[in-house]
């Protein structure tokens, strides 16, 4: 039997079209692009891009996927405390970009997961689990808890907690995967979740020894404790902030880390397992928590909760 490619095929169904035709789609789910394995480890990040849509949405639109783009949470549950973030006008700029940028990304899932696509799980994104996330990594109680929503630096720092997780697990999960179509997405992806992060970073380097009011440390202090404490929760060192001794800096020869990276000045990463955990703020994949209270979605996530 000749072999047919799929350029052709979309000729001809081009061609019935023409002549008024229905004809299937040609973008139709091919599960023969992916193997098990790596729809599996794919649907793991679902998890946090749905995380991270919401929250930059909300942040700058004051409402969420539901209203953006309501096809893609599949009637799953509406984030708990989300909320608008009265923001500079640059700020505002800027993430309307990544925030829509994120719902790009569901989509792409969406049309590459098929029947793997979960809807929306349950996130937290309320003051109450910000400030207690925030107040595990500084080892105390701030005074008043720490409110991502109440400006845009804070804003800008509770950003700072989100894409870099995700970029590290794609680091970590592009190893694992056997097929071109699954490696050539998570590239797309890791490509972007980096840009994000680069965005971030370099706005908030900006910033490095402003005092967060009313507490009494640095942008530079939030950022170092935040890793530091994504760093125990991930029980590896897979995370820098933005001032780091000079023997960690880029070639050993500078203090300034606006891009995090190993000795070599190549990016960190992250397992599942270390994703889950880290996102939890339980340190553990099998204890759920933080801004998933009850647990990730997938295969993968399953397994661990189970476990």
């Amino acid at each position: 039997m000749a072999h047919i490619s799929s350029r052709s095929l979309c000729v001809l169904f081009a061609s019935l079209l023409l002549l008024g035709l229905a004809v299937p789609s040609c973008t139709a789910w091919k599960p023969e692009k992916f193997t098990v394995s790596d729809l599996e480890h794919i649907q793991a990040a679902l998890n946090l891009e749905y995380l991270e849509a919401e929250f930059f949405l909300w942040g700058v639109f004051g409402y969420g996927l539901d209203k953006i783009a309501p096809e893609l949470v599949q009637g799953g549950p509406e984030p708990i405390g989300a909320s608008y973030a009265p923001l500079d006008l640059i700020t505002v700029d800027i993430l309307v970009q990544i925030s829509l940028e994120e719902v790009g990304h569901l989509r792409a899932l969406q049309k590459a997961l098929g029947p793997y696509y979960f809807p929306r799980v349950q996130l937290d994104l309320s003051n109450a689990t910000w400030g207690q996330l925030i107040d595990d990594a500084f080892g105390q109680k701030l005074n008043p808890p720490f409110n991502p929503y109440a400006n845009t630096l804070n804003f800008l720092l509770g950003m700072y907690t989100l894409p870099y997780v995700g970029m590290t697990g794609y680091v970590g999960t592009s190893p694992l995967l056997k097929g071109a179509g699954a490696k050539a997405l998570v590239a797309g992806l890791l490509g972007v979740e980096a840009g994000q992060d680069a965005v971030i970073r370099r706005t908030l380097w900006n910033f490095a020894d402003k005092i967060v009011a009313p507490y009494n440390f640095t942008v530079t202090n939030f950022t170092d404790k935040v890793s530091d404490w994504r760093n125990s929760l991930s029980h590896a060192f897979v995370d820098e902030g933005l001032l780091v001794p000079i023997s960690e800096g880029a070639n050993g020869q500078t203090t300034g880390n606006v891009l995090a990276g190993n000795n070599d000045s190549l990016a960190f990463a992250r397992t599942a397992e270390q994703v889950f955990a880290t996102l939890y703020g339980t340190g553990s994949a099998s204890k759920p928590g933080g801004f998933f209270p009850q647990g990730a979605d997938g295969v993968i996530a399953k397994r661990f909760l189970k476990s």
